[in-house]
């Protein structure tokens, strides 16, 4: 850290009524929080999310392998 970073810290830190390791531990764990945040959520475009939508929306087909499982997970399971 040169000179002028740590002037910048110390002042911010007398501001707040910190030391300047209590000043940048809240800094790094503010921008941590806002990291892990942002990096939670997915963003989409407009048409993205339409096509995502559209799909979600669309008729389900359930192919042969799984028509298989479930036939197969029937025979398996007896009712109550």
């Amino acid at each position: 850290m040169n000179a002028d970073e740590k002037a910048v810290i110390a002042k911010a830190a007398a501001l707040m009524g910190t030391s300047m390791a209590g000043f940048v531990r809240a800094a790094a764990t503010e921008k941590a929080q806002q990291l892990l945040e942002r990096e939670s959520r997915i963003t989409l475009s407009q048409r993205d999310f339409a096509a995502f939508a559209s799909a979600l929306e669309g008729a389900f087909t359930p192919n042969a392998a799984l028509q298989g499982a479930v036939a197969q997970a029937r025979g398996k399971v007896r009712s109550a």
